[in-house]
């Protein structure tokens, strides 16, 4: 936000310019490479795509391992170890993912501050204006008719009509 000083008669004004970056764009290019990584895993774990996996995973494990072969007999002790691990990863992301989403939020809001406040004093220049001509129209009005010149005595003789 910038702000320049300007003078309105007697009064002096400080300015405050509109935000004018597209905000996304400049924050998406900052992200690291860790940033980006829990995005797209929060993204893919938030979707039916990824239920639908893990349901089917899940079934084939049990499938699998209720066979003459299987690796991981009926409780099922690795599978409820990897799937521990992996709730304490999912909580980590979605932690950091969460993390990210308030800290773009707060952003933002402060993003829409400043165009809100850049608006508010456009407006109340605008509306300074307005009061000027106002002014100015009520003086002239108070003054009464312009003078009036000699090619408009034409339009002010009232015309007879003939019958």
């Amino acid at each position: 936000m910038t702000a320049t000083t300007e003078s309105y008669g007697q009064q002096s004004r400080v300015r405050v310019s509109r935000p004018t970056t597209n905000w996304h764009t400049q924050h998406s290019e900052a992200l690291t490479p860790g940033q980006r990584a829990a995005d797209k895993l929060r993204n893919g774990m938030g979707s039916w795509f990824f239920i639908a996996c893990f349901l089917l995973f899940m079934l084939a494990w049990a499938g699998v391992n209720a066979m003459d072969f299987s690796w991981d007999p009926y409780p099922y002790i690795l599978l409820n170890l990897f799937l521990s691990m992996l709730a304490g990863l999912q909580g980590a992301i979605l932690l950091i993912a969460a993390k990210r989403q308030d800290a773009i939020a707060a952003v933002l809001a402060q993003h829409d501050y400043e165009t809100n406040v850049a608006a508010k004093q456009e407006l109340e220049e605008l509306m300074e204006i307005n009061r000027l001509q106002l002014d100015l129209l009520r003086e002239m009005h108070a003054q009464g008719p312009p003078h009036s010149h000699p090619s408009d005595v034409h339009d002010r003789v009232p015309h007879t009509s003939e019958a």
